[in-house]
């Protein structure tokens, strides 16, 4: 089996998502020895942009037209992305909370890897269809503020919904959320970290 780790955080080793993402796959690997990991760091700079190259090249693809030269070449980089996402079996998400919603880079790489005859299909009778089938996700999501349950000036949590909403919409169903809050507005954090951490076990199980 292939799992592939998605780090949408900036933070390095001070972040508290990749912490616990880390605890994620660790307890994976014990489970399966022959787990094949592959890092895919957002912000290290392999992402491309879903550019007016690659939108003219999608264009030209779905309306039978000849594409240039300069489109192929991004469209070549946005498909060696998509491969890379639909060769896993596996997926840990860690996304840290950007004003109340996902990083930017995250929503890059959604939007490059969601493709009609790629990760979806459509239907004009049944609407859209996911691609993506037989695969499982683990979301670790970090906010340093918000909490379920916190008063509603104190943000909000769109994350959680939106990635559920979109891995569903590729065809990933079989998805695990895990929550690290809050991260700064907390007295014992030491100790919510530690309760996580030993979820994981029976989450893993």
């Amino acid at each position: 089996m292939k799992l592939l780790h998605i780090n949408s955080s900036t933070r390095g080793e001070n972040s508290q998502s990749l912490l616990i993402a880390k605890q994620v796959i660790a307890k994976l690997q014990d489970k399966h020895p022959d787990l094949v990991i592959d890092e895919f760091d957002l912000f290290a700079g392999a992402l491309p942009a879903f550019d007016k190259n690659a939108v003219g090249a999608k264009m030209a693809l779905f309306t039978g037209q000849d594409a240039n030269s300069t489109e192929k070449a991004a469209w070549t980089e946005i498909k060696a992305v998509y491969d890379r996402f639909a060769s896993a079996d596996i997926y840990v998400f860690n996304v840290p909370l950007w004003n109340n919603n996902i990083p930017y880079i995250l929503k890059q790489l959604i939007d490059v890897v969601t493709q009609p005859g790629w990760s979806f299909g459509f239907d004009m009778n049944h609407g859209y269809s996911g691609l993506l089938a037989d695969k499982k996700a683990y979301l670790v999501i970090a906010s340093g503020v918000y909490y379920e349950g916190i008063p509603e000036n104190f943000g909000s949590d769109f994350a959680t919904p939106y990635l559920q909403d979109w891995l569903k919409f590729i065809g990933i169903t079989d998805i695990e959320t895990i929550h690290i809050s809050p991260t700064v507005l907390n007295n014992d954090y030491e100790k919510t970290k530690g309760e996580v951490i030993d979820d994981l076990e029976k989450l893993i199980a």
